[in-house]
């Protein structure tokens, strides 16, 4: 091959190119995202809104309905569902096509809902409608909670929501935290149904009322232009703003007569009480109320530093909470995939450590086993560049897929030394020499072995459904891994095969003289065993089929 010889006569091109290949590799393997699956489910995006007071049936046909009919025909848009509650809440999750930008995709429903919003009732759009990427499963779960039952569990919600929330949104990768259910204070009114009926008030009128007269207004101010004279200074006007106190609101008045005789006031048909907005969800950690904070992966984010960002937003934060308010991790998916990650590396380099034993028992010579100890990180570190290029993580997958890889990559340089090995052996010629002719010899069997293997891998990634999305990654970063070995074989290997390979190694002594024995004793006793086979092949039919036929017939 022109390349092996130009290589060949210019190692330091061929260092470099594998240099390059490396510190690429090694770049992009520490900006990888982290996670312990591939994204292998479609892409989600929320949307929710509130009709307070309205039954499942009307949430649907005045809520879900006019939103689903704008959201219907997105781009890439696979299927949506929506749930109405009894307690006004209508939920819908639209899901796209695996591989969709979720930023896109939010911002295209986003713009559907839009459209919708003129359609639904006012309540509904005055507390708005959210539209939020949605992950599937959750990262971390977190119960915050007050031990001594110092703080009631609407405080502790409120206080998780105000402090706790926004400082782990701002954690890059957990933007998409949440807390079960809606842990705002509100202020509820409960009615006497039977005092109503004897004034003759409705709900409505109530409603109408707290309105009316809890409002925020902008009164203005005293001495402002225009003016009839000089005014020498000006005061802007404050009021009291909306109200805060359950009395206050017990003091609204509900009706009054002309002459201000009759005054009906809202404590006359009912009573004011903070509390919290939504009690339809209830969380207790240890048989006790508490507050439960889900944190999401975002797509791209690196679960081990987003999970390690937290509990240090945590620590640092519980410095400033309130005595008596503690927070525990109920559950981090991290860390069983740290532990699987670790195990997963332990065996990568138990596995280079094998292959470079293996080696060195057969080559017999610390020279020539440099080469593949070489070969191999250069090929299995270069593949995070088409990794990265293709959108993949660092998971189980990709990983196992790189400890396979190892037995696999060493295979290319392992050909180019046996062949530089054999022509100086054989023919007595130096290693530049001995290094161009074996791969005059075997640079186009090497090219065929990564052809054939990317024939084997490559097709999986083409395979449908999630199952395809599962071993996409897999199979390819073998293939990846592949490429990247066989251009270290036609470049660097026999470069380095010329500069470090010696003509002969001397008589074998000891141990490899035994192994050499012993190896040659044992092919010698294979080659007889097959000799036997194909001399007798009707036989070996034979016990094959019979052999297959007791398999078959075997209870697992």
């Amino acid at each position: 091959m022109n390349i092996s010889h130009f290589c060949i006569d210019r190692p330091i091109f061929a260092s470099v190119i594998s240099i390059v290949i490396t510190l690429a590799g090694a770049v992009a393997m520490v900006n990888l995202p982290v996670a312990q699956y591939p994204d292998i489910t479609p892409v989600q995006i929320s949307v929710s809104a509130t009709y307070p007071g309205a039954s499942a049936e009307v949430v649907a046909q005045n809520v879900a309905a006019p939103i689903e009919q704008q959201v219907n025909g997105a781009d890439d848009l696979i299927y949506m569902s929506s749930t109405s509650s009894s307690t006004g809440l209508m939920t819908m999750t639209a899901f796209f096509e695996i591989g969709t930008d979720p930023s896109l995709a939010q911002v295209d429903v986003q713009n559907r809902v839009n459209l919708a919003l003129p359609q639904l009732p006012e309540s509904v759009q005055a507390q708005g409608v959210s539209v939020q990427k949605k992950s599937s499963a959750f990262m971390m779960i977190i119960s915050i909670h007050s031990p001594g039952d110092r703080y009631d569990a609407t405080y502790v919600a409120n206080y998780a929501s105000i402090y706790v929330l926004d400082a782990i949104k701002r954690i890059p990768g957990a933007g998409q935290a949440s807390i079960f259910g809606t842990p705002d204070y509100a202020m509820r009114i409960w009615l006497k149904p039977d005092r109503m009926a004897a004034l003759g008030i409705t709900v409505a009128d109530i409603q109408q009322a707290v309105a009316n007269q809890n409002q925020q207004f902008a009164v203005g101010g005293i001495g402002q232009s225009p003016t009839g004279r000089e005014v020498q200074q000006s005061f802007a006007v404050t009021t009291r703003g909306r109200l805060t106190e359950p009395h206050e609101f017990e003091d609204i008045i509900i009706r009054a007569s002309s002459s201000g005789s009759a005054i009906v006031r809202l404590k006359d048909v009912g009573r004011a009480e903070l509390g919290q907005k939504d009690y339809s969800i209830r969380s207790f950690f240890q048989g006790k109320p508490a507050t439960t904070l889900a944190v999401y992966q975002q797509p791209g984010a690196n679960a081990l530093e987003v999970s390690k960002a937290v509990r240090e937003t945590l620590a640092e934060m519980k410095k400033t909470f309130p005595q008596g308010i503690e927070y525990h991790i109920a559950m981090d998916t991290t860390a069983f995939t740290r532990a699987s990650i670790e195990t997963v590396v332990h065996t990568f380099f138990e596995a280079l450590l094998l292959v470079v034993l293996v080696v060195f028992l057969f080559l017999q010579s610390l020279r020539a086993t440099l080469i593949p100890i070489l070969a191999v990180p250069i090929a299995i570190v270069g593949t995070a560049v088409g990794m990265t290029a293709l959108g993949f993580s660092i998971n189980m997958l990709t990983l196992f897929g790189m400890v396979l890889a190892i037995g696999i990559v060493v295979d290319d340089a392992i050909v180019v030394i046996e062949a530089v090995e054999h022509n100086m052996a054989k023919l007595g010629l130096s290693a530049k020499d001995a290094a161009k002719k074996a791969m005059d010899e075997v640079g186009g069997a090497l090219v065929a072995i990564v052809l054939v293997l990317c024939a084997v891998f490559v097709p999986v990634a083409f395979i449908p459904g999630i199952t395809g999305q599962l071993y996409k990654q897999f199979a390819i970063t073998i293939a990846i891994s592949v490429v990247i070995s066989g251009l270290v074989a036609l470049t660097l290997s026999p470069a380095l095969a010329a500069l470090l390979l010696k003509p002969a190694h001397g008589e074998k002594r000891g141990f490899f003289k035994w192994f050499e024995a012993s190896f040659a004793r044992m092919t010698g006793g294979y080659t007889r065993m097959v000799s036997l086979v194909i001399k007798r092949s009707g036989i070996a039919l034979v016990l094959f089929v019979v052999i297959g036929c007791l398999g078959v017939a075997t209870p697992l």
